[in-house]
């Protein structure tokens, strides 16, 4: 049951994540293949909506819970319950804040499927606009759906006797959970740094290919002669930029200082060295092309790099200094030096990692790592494209066991606050099913639910 009850809350996050509302809600547009479900005020739960959320739940569940239609149906109406009062409730939602979620989209889409292109064919979208468009209806019930359930819990809380209590609870019932083995690692970063004679001539590559293109050459057939960006051959180094695009930071800057036909000097980001010319301007966007040129690292610094690394590791072996010591003097990664090279999770902004859900390929380096013990050096090059050998510490690690009030009190305590909020947003459903307009199909209304759907007397 405490297994059932932990999927089911994933779930309801994953209810949210633009992903599969894409799916659901393109599908149903287009394709007049199913019926629909339930009405919940303006908001309708189609059967295919269904399908796909159950399928979902045993996908990342891997096989281990199997949810009938009925109960994925009980969790998708009390979406739209929320989705309903959030508007009635008045609850605001950006423009802002729902672009820079749709931004993300598709960013992550983009990552998913290798270019915005492929997203777009994929799911028969006409174009970017025309998947944005739809990414922002399902963002913008994404974000009141949210707020709304903070609206609801906000000032809940739970005291450590609530903590003791739900663990004795779970104990007692036979369903206290087991955590998964638990990392915190911590990598020490030097990079292969091209010569400032090497970004020179970068520099004065750039320079001459400005004043070509403002001489008149072609800025799309320079890009694709000369640009390392590995998307120039699908758009020619052509996007659609705004202050919420997920580009990076000099690359929104420069977009938006540019006069329309300007051409920009050389600027650097992390990525290489850029040229732009600013196309068009339409209101909050800019359309513009860029060439990226990376400087050339030479095998000779390469092995350079990894030499130097090699002897900071063994160094550190060897007790002449400590990993944090070596970090805060020689690491060149700027996101971790500052924190003793600690690692943070992406997927959960954590300084811990489940073990079972690792990139295979950092898993496949520490996983037998005991704490406090170097994984081997290795080449690594990261997004920009620069070059670089690292060594990660296994910092701590606890491996899979049952819930212990004492190691796992945070982790106890997560699980109980999210039972209560959840029992406050159950009692406030139950509440406002009874003013809530609701029309279930005859096919449906066969289900057994926990809150009174149906709204039948005597219950």
């Amino acid at each position: 049951m405490q297994q059932r009850t932990t999927i089911l809350k994933f779930i309801k996050s994953a209810i949210l994540v633009a992903f599969f509302g894409l799916v659901s809600t393109y599908t149903s547009a287009q394709i007049k293949i199913d019926g629909v479900a339930v009405v919940i005020g303006k908001n309708i739960v189609l059967d295919s909506d269904i399908e796909k959320f159950k399928q979902e739940v045993e996908v990342r569940s891997e096989g281990k819970i199997k949810i009938s239609d009925c109960e994925m149906l009980e969790e998708l109406m009390q979406q739209k319950l929320l989705a309903h009062h959030a508007v009635i409730d008045s609850v605001t939602v950006s423009d802002e804040e729902i672009s820079s979620r749709v931004e993300r989209s598709v960013a992550f889409f983009t990552e998913q499927f290798g270019s915005v292109d492929k997203v777009i064919k994929a799911y028969g979208f006409n174009d970017l606009d025309d998947l944005k468009k739809e990414l922002y209806s399902v963002q913008s019930e994404n974000v009141l759906i949210e707020k709304e359930q903070l609206k609801i819990t906000d000032k809940i809380d739970v005291t450590p006797e609530e903590v003791r209590l739900y663990y004795v609870g779970l104990k007692e019932d036979g369903e206290l959970p087991e955590f998964s083995a638990e990392i915190e690692l911590a990598q020490l970063v030097i990079k292969a740094k091209p010569t400032e004679e090497e970004n020179q001539r970068i520099i004065n590559k750039l320079n001459e290919l400005k004043k070509e293109i403002e001489d008149g050459a072609n800025f799309k057939m320079k890009a694709i002669i000369n640009s390392d960006d590995p998307g120039v051959t699908n758009n020619g180094g052509r996007y659609e930029v705004t202050k919420e695009s997920q580009f990076i930071k000099e690359f929104k800057e420069m977009a938006f200082s540019l006069d329309v036909g300007q051409v920009s000097k050389p600027f650097k980001s992390d990525f290489g060295y850029h040229l732009m010319q600013l196309h068009e301007i339409k209101g909050n966007m800019r359309i513009a092309s860029h060439i990226l040129m990376q400087p050339n690292v030479p095998e000779s610094l390469l092995t350079e790099t990894k030499e130097k690394a090699i002897k900071i590791a063994n160094d550190i072996k060897l007790g002449k200094i400590t990993f944090t010591e070596a970090v805060r003097k020689y690491s060149d990664d700027e996101d971790t030096k500052n924190d003793d090279g600690l690692l943070m999770n992406p997927y959960t902004g954590e300084n811990t990692w489940d073990l079972t859900r690792m990139d295979p390929a950092l898993y496949a380096r520490v996983a037998e790592l005991q704490k406090g013990e170097l994984s081997d050096v290795y080449f690594d090059e990261n997004r920009s494209g620069e070059k670089m050998y690292k060594f990660i510490i296994m910092r701590d690690r606890t491996n899979t066991h049952t819930a212990d009030l004492v190691n796992d009190y945070v982790k106890v305590q997560e699980l109980a606050l999210a039972k209560k909020k959840e029992e406050a947003i159950t009692k406030w459903a139950k509440e406002k099913i009874s003013d809530t307009y609701i029309k279930m199909s005859d096919e449906h209304r066969k289900c057994t639910f926990e809150k009174n759907w149906k709204k039948e007397t005597g219950r």
